[in-house]
């Protein structure tokens, strides 16, 4: 039994270094094995390659307490790890007869014809402990060496989750005894990262030495991450909970929810305990405010619907947008967006609307109005409140922003209303 276990995690994938698949398996075996009281000492990524294999496998051993790895145990021929840990570890591929039976049964369900790659499959190094694999045909292995503990899994997100969650992450749970982990996260929106820190900073100074404060910014939010560590886990928890009442207390305004909440988790908490309902009118986002809307369960019990009037015609015939409005000021301004909200809201019924009219960029803006422009109007039964913003030039990244500020415009007026 061991305090402060240490894990190094090594995807192997010629695809992770040339851009063409992002490594999101590392980032969800960091945070499962964080959760467990493990410290994440090294990840890497490294091609297909006998040597970075044995290089990477020869780094870790005797180092961290477990080596997790991912890839490379496809059935085609660039798919090497298997005979690598053959190498490593002194031994030889041996066909595995349970997982044979049940990359057979699989393929019969599937009504797919078994061939000699899917035999494959089933071919383990001898000395190591297998780890079947329910939802696929890889299976996991498990080896010791040198005092480190390796597991090999697949690459693909779901095999590899599965062969976590039901092999590995129960077995170090009951083999090692590491020291208490607890994450807090407070999620934060309407200041920079840099004014923020400065709000912070006798917070964070005055923080006892078990907790620390991590700012983690994307598109406008901020996650402020507490940690703490030590010997008793409630001890620690209610360490990082009194951290996270005095946190909440100096930027109350700021914070719109807890954990892993998004922001349209909280518009969505929000009008249920309102019994509200919302619609959507957007112009420059193209229907992205609505899609982070219902990628929620339950969001059928609020959300009406939108109208995604990209062009003029649409705002004038749909949603009743004055012609002479576009032309007197423009379909980018606070009274294209107030009309465009108040039409929606009428359209659909709703309690609250949310517009935004803006220009997505990197083209298409002007002098006056740039690239990176939108206007945002909420209306309801208290009025209308507008807002004018000016991101950057990235387009992609503007539309997501535009729609995470009208989101939370949105929260705004919701928590206003009686």
């Amino acid at each position: 039994m061991k305090k402060n276990m240490k894990a190094e995690i090594i995807s192997i994938g010629d695809e992770l270094l040339i851009g063409q698949t992002v490594n999101t398996n590392a980032s969800w075996i960091g945070a499962e094995l964080s959760k467990i009281g493990f410290s994440i000492t090294r990840c890497v990524a490294i091609p297909d390659s006998k040597e970075d294999i044995l290089n990477a496998l020869s780094a870790a051993k005797g180092k961290v307490e477990i080596a997790l790895i991912t890839g490379g145990l496809g059935p085609t021929s660039d798919d090497i790890t298997k005979s690598v840990l053959c190498e490593f570890f002194g031994t030889r591929l041996v066909s595995n007869q349970v997982v044979l039976e049940m990359i057979t049964t699989m393929m019969t369900r599937r009504n797919f014809q078994m061939n000699e790659n899917n035999r494959r499959q089933a071919d383990v190094p001898e000395n190591c402990r297998v780890l079947l694999n329910e939802t696929g045909t890889a299976p996991g292995m498990w080896f010791e060496k040198g005092g480190t503990i390796f597991v090999s899994m697949p690459g693909v997100p779901p095999e590899m989750k599965h062969i976590m969650t039901e092999r590995v992450l129960p077995e170090l749970k009951t083999r090692f005894v590491s020291q208490a982990i607890v994450h807090k996260n407070i999620m934060t929106y309407g200041m920079p990262e840099a004014k923020l820190a400065g709000v912070l900073a006798v917070f964070e100074s005055e923080l006892p030495p078990t907790v620390k404060l991590a700012y983690l910014p994307s598109y406008g939010i901020i996650k402020l991450r507490l940690t703490g560590k030590g010997e008793s886990f409630e001890a620690v928890r209610d360490s990082v909970s009194v951290q996270a009442g005095k946190l909440c207390k100096i930027i109350g305004d700021l914070v719109y929810g807890e954990d892993e909440e998004t922001m349209e988790m909280a518009v969505g908490r929000l009008l249920k305990e309102k019994k509200a309902t919302m619609c959507t009118a957007e112009s420059c986002t193209g229907g992205s405010i609505a899609h982070l809307v219902t990628t929620v369960p339950g969001s059928s019990a609020y959300y009406k619907g939108s109208v995604i009037a990209y062009s003029n015609e649409v705002k004038i015939e749909h949603l009743g947008v004055p012609a002479g409005l576009i032309e007197m000021n423009g379909a980018v301004s606070r009274e294209v967006a107030e009309a465009m909200a108040k039409g929606s809201r009428k359209a659909f019924s709703a309690s609250f609307s949310v517009a935004v009219t803006g220009i997505a960029g990197p083209d298409g803006g002007s002098e006056e109005k740039p690239a990176g422009t939108v206007w945002i109007s909420v209306d309801s039964e208290n009025g209308t409140v507008s807002r004018n913003f000016t991101f950057g030039t990235d387009r992609i990244v503007n539309i997501l922003r535009f729609s995470i500020a009208a989101l939370n415009m949105l929260r705004q007026e919701i928590l206003r209303a009686k």
